[in-house]
């Protein structure tokens, strides 16, 4: 039996967002858990997603601390090992990353390198922070980012949430957009 884990990050509501975009209820549909990669910013965000399955949920770089959450999160599902984080890294790399931005050397190595790290033995790391929806192998672990749900300066794509499909221990990503 494949248990559906929903994945979204980067929501800014209020900050970019009046509110969550529609359709995401739609994604969502059938999923047991949802994960949220930060940069939240309200608790009006995790009340919505909250209706829709339970939810677990990481600080980001724009995330106040009054909603005391976790920097990480190491969750077990259905014998599938995840490791959930914003992706930032903390405030140096963060700022760094705002200059390479800036004059076009954004670098996926480093964040690469920065996700395979902060988590050991896992099977799948979820982040976002990039608003770079990217699926990939590094070595045997499954990086995911399900990309922005926000509007985003760097990326024209539009708005996208993932899903985690997970099945005897094993996951694979699903990456779907939705409507602007």
């Amino acid at each position: 039996m494949t248990t559906l884990v929903g994945v979204i990050a980067d929501t800014h509501v209020p900050q970019r967002l009046k509110r969550l975009p529609p359709g995401i209820a739609q994604a969502f549909d059938g999923v047991k858990l949802i994960l949220h990669c930060g940069d939240i910013n309200s608790t009006q965000v995790l009340d919505e997603l909250g209706r829709i399955a339970p939810i677990l949920a990481v600080s980001g770089n724009a995330d106040p601390p009054w909603l005391g959450l976790p920097r990480s999160r190491l969750i077990h599902v259905d014998g599938c090992r995840i490791g959930l984080a914003h992706g930032h890294g903390g405030w140096r790399p963060y700022l760094a990353d705002k200059v390479r931005d800036r004059i076009g050397g954004w670098s996926q190595p480093r964040y690469l390198r920065y996700a395979s790290q902060a988590f050991q033995g896992v099977d799948v790391i979820v982040t976002g922070h990039t608003h770079r929806p990217h699926l990939r192998y590094w070595g045997h672990v499954l990086l995911f980012n399900p990309g922005s749900v926000a509007p985003d300066y760097y990326v024209a794509a539009g708005p996208t949430v993932g899903v985690l499909c997970i099945e005897g221990g094993l996951a694979r990503a699903e990456l779907l957009p939705l409507e602007r």
